[in-house]
């Protein structure tokens, strides 16, 4: 039950009380992916105002793992949301990902 009283509107910039933070969508995609590297930031600071900003946090994630070897961009997307579904339907409002294997991290003639 919200604090908000019936008829208003909750500030743009407050996500709902059920949104995880940084460090839980990072422990969460860490134990799915196990990745060679990993960093999650919360922008939900850049989207104040927009509707979404009520909906969810949102979150820019890059990620370097194993398991999207030989995997579509979409395939590897799907792989960091199943990690993360819990928070889906509420909590999280949008991901930005960068996915990549480790021969993509090292870069040409690594």
């Amino acid at each position: 039950m919200s604090d908000v009283p019936h008829g208003t509107c909750a500030p743009a910039s407050s996500p709902p009380d059920f949104a995880p933070s940084a460090a839980e969508v990072e422990a969460a995609i860490r134990g799915a992916l196990s990745p060679l590297m990993l960093e999650v930031h919360d922008d939900s600071h850049l989207h104040a105002g927009h509707a979404g900003a009520r909906e969810g946090r949102h979150f820019r994630v890059h990620v370097v793992s194993g398991r999207f070897e030989n995997l579509s961009r979409p395939a590897r997307h799907r792989l960091v949301y199943d990690a993360v579904a819990l928070w889906m339907p509420r909590g999280i409002h949008a991901l930005a990902l960068t996915t990549l294997s480790p021969a993509e991290a090292a870069g040409p003639g690594a």
